[in-house]
């Protein structure tokens, strides 16, 4: 079971992007150290504390301040996208990280759809139905085919950049397992369907040039510290943050607090979005880890939890390795 780290680049309350920016270069600088597989930039748009909507370009950051770290999107929106301009950007970041760069496609805009359309002003009657034929379209870019054809990326063609198709339902499973594709489950803020999404994907993949086994990535929320009490007060910030987004006031990543002005119900719906989480002391995020890895038996999990302090950040990011490592060392 490999692990690796989904980062939003979260723009904290009193900061800006630079500095959110700059963070999120660090903190890649140390999971590189601890051990992680890869570091994931995930694209948002319109979100004022999210500074990742460039996602390419942060990419391309986080993958210059490290040194061995793989580096990718998850994800990369293809709604708001050309596929060709996908395959050109991730072609250049391929050959200038060779080895590195990995790609993860979802097919929600990652926005409100006012943002959508002034992202991509020609929006496809079919919408998301789309989204099958953009992926098709941009494999072949990557193809080493694609580096013969009439329209190529330039860079891109025969990259074969690494795709993993993401979803937080049982469709991107399904189209997952039909393509031959490694999948991402989003359950680190959707997590209903994820054993159902899981079974489908493992029962119906069929091997191709791009895997020949199915590869299941699992997102889990994680924030710990060195105790139970202090990883819950921590989390406090992520809790209020996304508890605002469904008010309908999203703001900056605020410090952590009490959770006074967030009404019941919302709350309630709030940790129902963010359950699916190892969040505590070591014992209790190694015990948790053990929980996901026995039942689900993923290839590899990712952690997302936004932390205010880069330091508190940091040490959750060594805490969570090594308890990986524990289990690995157990087993």
């Amino acid at each position: 079971m490999r692990l690796s780290v989904l980062d939003l680049v979260p723009i904290v309350e009193g900061g800006d992007a630079g500095r959110a920016l700059r963070e999120t270069a660090e903190a890649a600088r140390a999971a590189e150290r601890f051990g992680y597989r890869r570091v994931w930039i995930a694209e948002h748009h319109n979100m004022p504390g999210v500074a990742g909507a460039a996602t390419a370009v942060v990419i391309g950051h986080v993958a210059a301040a490290t040194r061995t770290i793989g580096v990718g999107a998850g994800g990369i929106m293809l709604p708001n996208h050309a596929p060709l301009v996908v395959a050109e950007q991730f072609g250049t970041l391929a050959a200038l990280f060779p080895g590195r760069i990995d790609l993860g496609l979802g097919r929600a805009p990652g926005t409100d759809m006012a943002t959508a359309r002034a992202l991509r002003r020609h929006m496809a009657p079919e919408g998301e139905d789309g989204f099958p034929r953009d992926v098709a379209e941009l494999l072949a870019y990557l193809s080493p085919e694609g580096a013969e054809a009439r329209v190529r990326a330039v860079p891109g063609g025969g990259s074969e950049v690494p795709v993993t198709i993401l979803g937080s339902s049982l469709f991107g499973a399904q189209l997952a397992a039909w393509l031959g594709l490694p999948f991402a489950f989003a359950s680190h803020f959707a997590p209903a369907l994820l054993e159902e999404a899981a079974e489908i994907y493992r029962g119906t993949f069929r091997p191709s040039r791009w895997a020949k086994a199915p590869h299941l990535t699992v997102a889990m929320g994680a924030c710990a510290a060195a105790t139970d009490a202090e990883a819950e007060r921590l989390r406090t910030s992520q809790v209020l943050a996304f508890a605002r987004l469904r008010m309908g006031r999203p703001g900056p990543l605020p410090p952590p607090g009490p959770l006074d002005e967030v009404p019941g119900s919302v709350r309630a719906q709030v940790e129902a979005a963010l359950g699916f989480a190892a969040v505590g002391g070591p014992a209790t995020v190694a015990r948790r880890l053990r929980e996901v890895r026995d039942r689900l038996r993923p290839d590899e999990i990712i952690v997302a939890g936004a932390i205010f302090d880069l330091g508190a950040r940091i040490e959750s990011l060594r805490i969570v390795a090594e308890a990986a490592e524990g289990l690995r060392a157990a087993a």
